[in-house]
């Protein structure tokens, strides 16, 4: 799609082909003249510039805005693509901010959040395939908090916090689980780090209940930036890390590869029950 862009503005876009090393030192070098660079690279293609992300832009902490397309659950590109990695290869690195949206809207508050945000690195992961088909803003492009998230839902059983991808599952989640006389409280983190403790410790420390959502390796991921967080606040509440866990997911369709991985609404919902609310009847149907 990119394409588009180079069309209208073909004085602003540069095609590195797939010289994803060039392309970040590329706009380290920008963003150091105070240019504001956007990388555009896939998620799991990003894990080639590495040592480029650290050395060329994190360190020097050089405002370029990361853009990693196809994070998630890619299905037809095939086991290659899959960006799984992301959130726990970039949340370990010092300086960076790192985001998701939920749906294309808040996508379209991201993009100008990155373009305008200048006193550090900032990347944002999006997924392939299609968005929700929500109203996209005709005015007011204002940038988000940085490092706030949103309360969508509230009950008092059990804390669902979810990013990215997975904040509209984990709604619909929290639907079914309402209909077995669960109540949940939804937040959609949309900031890994920083993480919105702020909003996040005191409901989780409250609620005693706690499930994360991403569609990202579980292992050093979102789940595990929440449980970090609680275990520093001395808070010791039961935490279920739902998402990918430490396997290689397959060439599939992307809803089959979710069934697969117990990340579809029902699944969580099934899961919850299982979890927290054993004698509660847990057939979701």
């Amino acid at each position: 799609g990119l394409d588009k862009l180079q069309a209208k503005l073909p004085n602003q876009y540069i095609d590195v082909g797939i010289a994803e090393q060039h392309a970040i030192t590329l706009a380290a070098g920008l963003a150091s003249e105070g240019m504001r660079p956007v990388a555009a690279i896939y998620s799991t293609f990003l894990q080639r510039a590495y040592d480029q992300i650290i050395h060329d832009v994190c360190i020097q902490n050089l405002p370029v805005f990361f853009c990693l397309d196809r994070a998630g659950i890619v299905g037809a590109d095939g086991p290659t693509h899959q960006g799984m990695y992301d959130i726990a290869y970039l949340r370990c690195i010092p300086n960076m901010v790192i985001m998701a949206p939920k749906d294309e809207a808040e996508l379209q508050s991201m993009i100008v959040t990155g373009v305008e945000h200048t006193s550090s690195p900032i990347a944002m992961r999006y997924p392939r395939g299609n968005g929700y088909g929500v109203p996209l803003m005709e005015e007011g492009w204002e940038p988000l908090e940085i490092g706030k998230g949103e309360i969508l839902r509230t009950g008092d059983d059990v804390l669902i916090v979810a990013y990215g991808t997975m904040v509209y599952p984990g709604m619909q989640a929290a639907e079914i689980l309402s209909e077995h006389g669960i109540e949940a409280t939804v937040i959609n983190a949309r900031f890994v780090k920083p993480l919105d403790t702020e909003l996040i410790l005191p409901l989780a420390k409250k609620i005693g209940r706690v499930v994360t959502l991403e569609e990202g390796c579980v292992m050093g991921g979102f789940g595990s930036a929440l449980a970090e967080a609680l275990i520093d606040a001395d808070i010791l509440v039961p935490v279920k890390r739902f998402g990918v866990p430490d396997v290689l997911v397959d060439h599939a369709e992307p809803n089959e590869s979710k069934t697969e991985l117990g990340l579809t609404s029902h699944q969580i919902a099934e899961r919850v029950l299982q979890a927290f609310f054993k004698q509660q009847v847990s057939a979701v149907v």
